[in-house]
């Protein structure tokens, strides 16, 4: 993998910590930060030693969401420029939401626009009691267009309307009432909590964590009686794998399985 420059990257006993680098504009999201994140989610994928991804901020805040002088610059190279900027983000975004890693996210601070989406689309979502989260983007006279998506799968059409059409801020409480995030604790027990939420991850096969969250995401698009069959395969295959028969014997003979943290 390349250095960073936006980033920073730490493995430690089965999670890939990222970290968005860039404190003095509060983590604003570059086209590097974006290229960045998306090569190290594309090697995490390929690296079964990876089992849980975690991404927060540097220096009290999460992200301020795109990076403005970017912007500035696309719009200066025309409208498909422009579309690109936008695209590549889209496309970091799906990414992260479809992965086959456990995602956890960590905010703090400020938590805006593209910053926001990240933190729809990990798969828990804790907050430090500091958190302010704001979709800015009408109030510049731009639209939150590819975290759409992922803000209506988090909170439900009428809030995401609500959000991105007032700019309204909300606070870490309010955030937790709308199940925008998982939890909320302050500063000091922040990183307790994130330590409780991996141990309970690592419990899970990784195969298992993969497979249920492509199943859970094609129920959003598929009625419940057109799964039956799918689902039905996706479980004999499981009961039969690896994972399975391990899980299986491990429960019988009351031990951990072999994916387990000792």
């Amino acid at each position: 993998m390349s250095a960073f420059a936006s980033i920073e990257r730490r493995f430690d006993a089965g999670v890939l910590h990222l970290t968005l680098n860039r404190p003095e504009v509060r983590n604003a999201m570059s086209r590097a930060m974006v290229r960045e994140l998306q090569e190290a989610l594309d090697v995490a994928e390929t690296d079964p030693q990876v089992r849980v991804i975690v991404l927060r901020g540097a220096g009290g805040h999460f992200c301020a969401g795109g990076d403005i002088h970017d912007m500035v610059a696309a719009r200066s190279a025309g409208k498909e420029a422009i579309a690109n900027l936008s695209e590549e983000f889209g496309r970091l975004c799906a990414a992260y939401a479809q992965s086959s890693k456990a995602v956890v996210a960590m905010v703090e601070g400020t938590v805006m626009g593209g910053g926001f989406g990240l933190a729809c689309v990990a798969d828990v979502t804790l907050a430090g009691d500091s958190a302010v989260f704001s979709l800015p983007e009408v109030t510049l006279g731009i639209v939150p267009a590819q975290i759409a998506p992922f803000l209506v799968e988090r909170l439900g059409f009428a809030e995401a309307k609500r959000l991105a059409l007032t700019a309204a801020r909300i606070d870490a409480q309010e955030a937790l009432s709308l199940r925008l995030v998982h939890e909320v604790h302050p500063p000091g027990l922040l990183d307790t909590a994130l330590q409780r939420v991996l141990n309970t991850l690592m419990r899970g096969a990784p195969g298992a964590i993969a497979a249920s969250k492509a199943l859970l995401r094609r129920t959003r698009l598929v009625p419940a009686q057109a799964l039956i069959d799918e689902a039905a395969a996706v479980f004999a295959k499981a009961v039969q794998g690896d994972e399975g028969r391990e899980g299986g014997m491990a429960f019988i003979e009351k031990r951990k399985p072999m994916w387990a943290p000792r």
